[in-house]
C-alpha cells in the first residue's frame, strides 16, 4: 500500500516578531517535507485577539521569505483546504465543539484560571495549563449542558488513569497518564473563541497533515490533542518535537520577548540567513 503523501505545516502566531527559534522549528518542518518530496503550508493562527496584531501578521510573511522558507498552500498563496487563516475558520470549530458536546466529552465551567492556581496554591501562572481539581465535573448521569451559556470555558474531560503513549519522530518513546500528568483542559473560553488545542487539532486533520513538527516546549500537548482526534473521530498525525533553542545569554529558552533575536533584528543588525542555520547545523 502506497504511504499518504507527507504533509506537514508551519503555524506562526502573530503575537510578537519571529524569532530564530521559530525559524529553525520551521526550517526543520520545511526539510522533512521536501526531503520526501511532500507538500508545506502555511497556517496563521491568529486567534488569540488580545495578543495578534496586524503589524506582527504582515511581518511574518517577510520574515519568513527572508529566512528562505517557501510553502506550497497558504493564506497568501491559496490551497484546497482554504482558509489558511484562523480567525476566518470560526464556523468550523463552532461545529466541532458541538459534536464534543453532543457526545458528552466537554462541560461548561465558569472557573478561572486564578481560580484553579489558587486552589492549587500556586500563585504564579507558568505557560503549562494548570492541572484542574474538577470542582465544575458532572458527575456519571448528570445531563448534558447546552451550548450558549455565558460566561463559562468548556473543558475536555480526560479519562483518569488512561495511560497513553506514541514514538515521537525526534525524542522517541513517550508516555503520560491522563488526569495524573494533565487534568481536563479548556478546549473554548469564555470569551466566545476556540483554545488551543481545539482549533490545531481541527485544521491539522481538517488539512490532511500527516507529521506536525514544533517545539518541545508542546509535548505535553500532544497527549490532549491524542484524545480529542479521538473523540472527534480523526486519525491523529505523527510528531517531530524539535529540541528548543536558548538564549546564549542567558540559557532561557527563546521568547518572542527577545526582541534582540527576532529575525527582523537580526536582519537589521546585517545577520544573513546561511550563516544562521550553519550555526544550528
Amino acid at each position: 500500500m502506497t504511504p499518504p503523501l507527507y504533509r506537514g505545516r508551519i503555524a506562526p502566531s502573530p503575537t510578537g516578531f519571529l524569532h530564530l527559534g521559530h525559524a529553525r522549528t520551521f526550517w526543520i518542518a520545511q526539510e522533512r517535507a521536501r526531503q520526501t518530496g511532500g507538500k508545506l503550508l502555511l497556517r496563521v493562527e491568529d486567534i488569540d485577539t488580545a495578543r495578534c496584531k496586524p503589524a506582527f501578521a504582515e511581518a511574518l510573511y517577510e520574515d519568513l521569505r527572508w529566512f528562505g522558507l517557501s510553502w506550497d498552500e497558504g493564506p497568501d498563496c491559496g490551497g484546497p483546504f482554504a482558509p489558511y487563516i484562523q480567525s476566518e475558520r470560526m464556523g468550523f470549530y463552532r461545529d466541532l465543539l458541538e459534536r464534543l458536546r453532543a457526545g458528552g466529552f466537554i462541560y461548561p465551567c465558569r472557573c478561572s484560571r486564578r481560580d484553579v492556581l489558587s486552589a492549587l496554591g500556586a500563585p504564579h501562572a507558568g505557560e503549562e495549563e494548570p492541572h484542574y481539581p474538577g470542582f465544575c465535573r458532572p458527575k456519571p448521569g448528570d445531563p448534558i449542558a447546552p451550548l450558549g451559556l455565558q460566561n463559562v470555558h468548556w473543558r475536555f474531560r480526560v479519562p483518569h488513569g488512561e495511560r497513553m503513549t506514541y514514538t515521537d519522530g525526534a525524542l522517541g518513546d513517550q508516555t503520560a497518564v491522563a488526569g495524573v500528568d494533565f487534568g481536563d483542559f479548556v478546549v473554548w473560553r469564555r470569551d466566545g473563541l476556540p483554545a488551543y488545542q481545539l482549533a490545531v487539532v481541527a485544521d491539522d486533520a481538517a488539512m490532511g497533515i500527516t507529521e506536525v513538527v514544533r517545539g518541545a516546549d508542546l509535548l505535553l500537548s500532544t497527549f490532549r490533542q491524542f484524545l480529542l482526534y479521538r473523540a472527534l473521530g480523526f486519525a491523529p498525525p505523527a510528531f517531530y518535537h524539535a529540541p528548543l533553542l536558548v538564549d546564549p545569554a542567558t540559557g532561557v529558552r527563546l521568547a518572542k520577548r527577545h526582541g534582540a533575536l527576532s529575525l527582523r533584528a537580526l536582519r537589521a543588525r546585517g545577520a544573513e540567513p546561511e550563516a544562521l542555520r550553519q550555526e544550528w547545523t
